[in-house]
């Protein structure tokens, strides 16, 4: 379906090729709100990968509002911390998102339409009221919506064996002591470290274990009245 001021594409290879240049033309703001990182990412990054242009541009102010959602899965939610690094503002929504939508420079929606078979359908419009619109409800979801950096992540649920890498973390043992005391080789306990450091978002074996010494003393903490 087309008019004039609406436009129908299905698909992120007919959004990337008929409405890149939409996204790469942003000069004042982008405002972008999901329910999670998959809706827009791949086709936006595209489109600002084809175009070899920076997310940030100096004057353009970039939004971004996601729902909890983004932050059950950790590398979402490592992409979000990664995003935020780069200059982009990252809030959380309690709520859900009225409309999955991207609003360039008060001019442009785009709003995602549920997939079918796999597949979104994206409508741009540019009829100003509808645009004023969609803007609006995207600010007042802003206006109430957590800064990532504020957000609570809760901890991932952890196994047996991953409260054994815990405690010789929590005790500051080396690799070599910490793979005896579990009875694997040196190489199958790092590897379950480092996946444990990213489960956890700790960056350095340091941080994995003072997160270590909060996490055990949670579990061994009585329960408090219910």
């Amino acid at each position: 379906m087309s008019t004039d001021q609406i436009i129908t594409l299905r698909g992120e290879r007919e959004l990337v090729q008929r409405a890149g240049h939409l996204f790469l033309g942003s000069r004042e703001e982008f405002l972008v709100a999901a329910a999670d990182l998959m809706t827009w990412s791949p086709g936006v990054n595209a489109a600002f990968r084809e175009g070899k242009r920076p997310h940030v541009v100096p004057g353009l102010t970039m939004r971004k509002l996601y729902t909890r959602r983004a932050l059950a899965d950790p590398e979402q939610h490592r992409r979000l911390r990664r995003i935020a690094g780069t200059g982009i503002e990252v809030r959380i929504s309690d709520g859900p998102i009225a409309r999955e939508a991207v609003v360039i420079d008060r001019r442009t929606a785009i709003l995602a339409g549920p997939p079918v078979r796999g597949v979104r359908s994206y409508t741009v419009v540019q009829t100003p009221e509808v645009v004023d619109g969609v803007r609006s409800l995207f600010r007042a979801s802003w206006e109430t919506a957590t800064d990532l950096a504020d957000c609570a992540v809760p901890p991932p649920p952890l196994d047996e064996r991953a409260r054994h890498i815990l405690r010789t973390l929590a005790a500051g043992h080396t690799d070599e002591a910490g793979a005896r005391l579990l009875g694997v080789s040196l190489r199958t306990y790092r590897r379950r470290v480092a996946e444990l450091m990213t489960a956890l978002g700790a960056t350095s074996r340091f941080q994995a274990g003072l997160l270590a010494r909060g996490l055990l003393d949670e579990e061994a903490a009585p329960a408090g009245p219910r």
